[in-house]
């Protein structure tokens, strides 16, 4: 099992700081939650850990080595990212593209073999994608697209998965049985799960962990029942929040 982790990481991006002096050990089997307001810089964070950008100080380590000097293929056989958007540059197919996820592993003349094809349409399944192999993504919805590419990142098999938004352009069935379905197999695998989630509630239901980003480089991060409280999101929101009981614990609903 590799690790991932941060050592006093400072990230900023035009002139603002988005975390400073951060430490933080991502461990498997947990999932993270990182909340904040709009452009407070919770993708350009993300973006930092994935080793897509490189940090103003401080250093992210996949397995005890700075991820800057690591090759991006070994990188992507061990962190997997949803980005927050999906962008098609070619036309493909639903399969074409779910197959993507598997070329990390793939050496550079290799076809993907037939286990290959087995997990691309299992990870359909899991998203409700059966039959849709051969449809154009261009001809998708906004909620198919996402759960492509939720099923593109279950092929790829990271142990690190590092996702924007993972609920946007879904319904609140799919928000749900997708969120269940990545928490479980964090938890039943031994992977590590990080994502930015707008939706508060959505943390509180399925993360362990928050990370609290307030802006001009403070954060706090912890475990939820440590972190999350009425008055933290009322601070980190800029207006005030109430908890009250719901069938599955506090929810956190705007005063």
């Amino acid at each position: 099992m590799t690790s991932l982790s941060a050592r006093n990481l400072t990230v900023s991006i035009g002139g603002k700081t988005v975390c400073r002096d951060l430490n933080i050990e991502l461990q498997t089997g947990q999932c993270w939650g990182l909340l904040g307001i709009n452009g407070v810089g919770k993708t350009t964070l993300l973006h930092t850990l994935a080793g897509l950008r490189p940090p103003a100080a401080g250093q992210v380590l996949l397995d005890e080595q700075d991820i800057k000097a690591l090759p991006r293929k070994h990188i992507a056989q061990h962190i997997g990212l949803l980005q927050q958007e999906d962008h098609d540059a070619f036309p493909a197919t639903v399969l074409e593209t779910v197959l993507l996820g598997r070329h990390p592993h793939l050496g550079r003349w290799q076809w993907e073999t037939t286990d290959d094809h087995t997990r691309a349409t299992q990870a359909l399944a899991h998203v409700g994608l059966t039959g849709f192999e051969q449809r154009q993504v261009d001809t998708l919805s906004g909620g198919e697209r996402r759960r492509l590419g939720l099923s593109t990142l279950l092929t790829q098999d990271p142990q690190w998965f590092l996702l924007d938004e993972p609920t946007n352009h879904l319904d609140p069935h799919f928000q749900l049985t997708l969120l269940d379905l990545l928490v479980q197999r964090v938890r039943n695998e031994e992977r590590g799960l990080f994502m930015i989630l707008h939706d508060v509630n959505l943390a509180v239901r399925f993360c362990d962990h928050v990370m609290l980003l307030f802006g001009e480089g403070e954060a706090c991060c912890g475990p939820v029942g440590e972190v999350l409280d009425a008055a933290a999101l009322g601070r980190l929101y800029g207006h005030p929040m109430v908890g009250v009981e719901g069938p599955n614990g506090v929810v956190y609903l705007p005063r």
